[in-house]
């Protein structure tokens, strides 16, 4: 019983495989028919984007239409309700009249066959000694026809012609009626039958149709009413009064004729009505938005024309003041910044003479100092570093004075980036003997040709090493090299503290620390990436940087390969592979590929105190597209090549 149930419990061999094949076509068929689609919405929607585009951006429009929709469904509404009133009064006076007249008529046909008999007389002709029913009949069909004036037609049959009139039959006996009416197919089958079944008057509504021929008319709508009478000779019979409903239903098609004119006028009047308040509204606004363009474009001087004391003129009273007192916090704004350059191009020229006379003396005491006792020795030292750091802050205010004074020039000529990055990392490689850091190089196998001016650039470099030296706490430093369609980048990474969240941007501006308590072991002057920003602003290209706490960072330089060419993306991801999130990531979809149930963090994604390994960092993988592209521009995907990886690694001793 055990190996039994053991049997059927057990999994068929290569049932998981099956069932993946399967559902992996399944899905392949759903993403390919999604795609096609998502390609059909495409197509549909892109003649209707210019109408959307109207419509999101046109109030005046959207109030309009909504006044049009609105007032068309109460017209209709009112329409309707009009239509139905009307109607049920027209029916119900033609059916109280109707039924006065059909009463009048039946009550003089039973006087007539209830008379007493004569032999002569002017109405001999409605006696009953000598005539039969028959005769009788017709004559009393023509008699009570004659007072209608087509206002209403008499229809006579025989007794029991409601039974006989079902289908297999001959039709129906003893019919009689006037104005060629047909009286079997315009007295319907159920009031025939009521008639013959019940006593008192029955009605309903139908057609009257009239017997075929060349001057036939067609049917037309009727209000039909009969009742079980006697003839003369006492044998019962059915009389039917036929009212045509022609002149009501000419009277309601007028109606409906003179309620849709009117609502259509009265939409097309309230939607009138409606463009023109919205207008009265709409055009300040308009009239205010485009000032404000003009305003944001640096038209200070544009102004609203105000007329009347209404809430709108008021509005432009506002917004005039708050355009005036913007132009002149603005100039003020200008004035003062104009002034903040002036004084500070002046103080760092007027500084330079002062500071070469201290350094002369500062560089004769320096030089007696093994004559001097050791504080003054000390002293002389200090006094020199000193000199050189305040020689450099004097450099650095001085090309700060000439970007903001708009002086600054570039002097671009084609070089190769591999020559620039060797230069600075020999500068920097005491300083990284001194801290215990290993700089390395990645990309520098083939030429990373671009024009651009080499002392800024190398300043740019030289200025992110030296910091990715100091805040990498003795780990290694990667500096990686590319070039990709119409731009090239280098990018420094290091392993350190990091930038915590939002210091990415605000590590640009002058005099910026992230520690304020750090000091600065090189002699930093607080200003070098605000000189570096506007050194690659200059050259039309990027400067940017990313970080995480305990994880290091990286800055990355994006330089376009020629001077007018704009950039669109950059070859390199601001944020690295071997950030944590990008490793949770492969880790993530390494365990989802393997058939993993749970989701596992990487051990190495908590490990704030190792160096990642070198493989993600030089690694073959595509390089995935830049998020912090320019807006609208989109990103540029580039791939490096797996011979370009493997010359990497072997360059790099692995």
């Amino acid at each position: 019983m055990q190996s039994g149930t053991s049997g059927v419990s057990g999994r068929v061999p290569g049932g998981s495989r099956v069932w993946k094949l399967r559902f992996g076509r399944l899905f392949r068929d759903r993403a390919s028919s999604s795609r096609v689609l998502r390609l059909f919405v495409r197509l549909a929607r892109r003649p209707l984007l210019p109408a959307v585009r109207l419509w999101r951006r046109n109030i005046q429009l959207r109030v309009v239409a909504a006044t049009l929709l609105i007032s068309l469904a109460v017209v209709l509404a009112l329409g309707f309700v009009v239509i139905a009133q009307v109607s049920k009064g027209l029916l119900e006076a033609k059916e109280e009249a109707a039924q006065s007249q059909a009463a009048g008529g039946f009550a003089v046909a039973q006087e007539k066959a209830n008379a007493p008999a004569t032999v002569d007389g002017p109405d001999a002709i409605d006696n009953k000694v000598g005539r039969d029913a028959s005769t009788w009949m017709n004559s009393l069909v023509k008699q009570l026809a004659s007072g209608g004036q087509t206002a209403f037609e008499v229809v006579a049959l025989g007794a029991g012609t409601g039974d006989e009139a079902l289908p297999g039959t001959q039709g129906v006996k003893g019919a009689r009626a006037s104005g060629n009416v047909d009286p079997t197919a315009s007295v319907p089958l159920p009031l025939r039958r009521a008639v013959n079944r019940a006593t008192g008057a029955f009605k309903t509504f139908s057609e009257i149709r009239y017997t075929s021929g060349d001057g036939a008319k067609e049917p037309e709508p009727a209000l039909v009413i009969g009742k079980r009478l006697s003839d003369i000779n006492g044998d019962p019979y059915d009389l039917y009064y036929l009212f045509p409903l022609t002149q009501e239903e000419e009277s309601l098609n007028l109606i409906k004729v003179t309620i849709v004119t009117a609502g259509l006028f009265v939409v097309v009047l309230l939607c009138g009505i409606a463009w023109l308040v919205v207008r009265q509204v709409v055009s300040p606004v308009r009239m205010a938005a485009g000032i404000a363009e003009r305003l944001s474009a640096g038209r200070l001087q544009e102004r609203m024309k105000v007329t009347g004391e209404d809430d709108i003129a008021r509005l432009g009273e506002a917004f005039n003041k708050m355009a005036q007192n913007l132009q002149n916090k603005i100039q003020q704004l200008e004035e003062l910044s104009r002034m903040q350059r002036r004084f500070v191009s002046d103080v760092s020229h007027e500084l330079r003479t002062p500071l070469t006379t201290v350094r002369m003396a500062a560089d004769v005491i320096h030089d007696a100092r093994v004559d001097f006792d050791p504080i003054t020795a000390r002293s002389a030292e200090l006094l020199a570093g000193q000199l050189d750091r305040f020689e450099s802050l004097l450099a650095d205010l001085l090309e700060i004075s000439r970007f903001d004074a708009g002086a600054a020039a570039l002097e671009a000529e084609p070089i190769d980036l591999r020559d620039v990055v060797r230069r600075v990392i020999d500068g920097a490689e005491p300083l990284a003997e001194h801290k215990g850091t290993r700089i390395r190089v990645l990309g520098d196998t083939q030429p990373v040709i671009a024009e651009a001016d080499a002392r800024r650039v190398e300043r740019v470099l030289r200025n992110l090493v030296v910091n990715a030296v100091e805040h990498g706490e003795g780990r290694d430093v990667v500096v990686r090299l590319a070039s990709a369609g119409g731009a090239v980048a280098v990018a420094v990474r290091d392993y350190g503290v990091g930038l915590k969240p939002g210091e990415a941007t605000r590590v640009f501006n002058r005099f910026w620390r992230a520690d304020p308590a750090r000091a600065r072991t090189t002699g930093g002057t607080g200003l070098g990436l605000s000189i570096a920003v506007e050194d690659a602003r200059l050259h039309g290209g990027w400067l940017q940087a990313w970080g995480e706490p305990g994880g290091g960072s990286q800055f990355r330089l994006t330089l376009p390969r020629t001077a007018d060419e704009p950039l669109r993306g950059s070859p390199i991801p601001l944020e690295p592979e071997d950030s944590r999130a990008n490793r949770a990531n492969r880790a993530r979809a390494a365990a989802e590929a393997a058939g993993g149930a749970a989701e596992r963090t990487p051990a190495d994604a908590g490990d704030r105190s190792s160096i990642p390994p070198r493989s993600p960092v030089a690694g073959a993988m595509p390089v995935p597209a830049d998020p912090t592209a320019l807006p609208g521009n989109g990103a540029r995907v580039v791939a490096r090549p797996a011979e370009q990886a493997q010359q990497e690694d072997r360059a790099d001793g692995r």
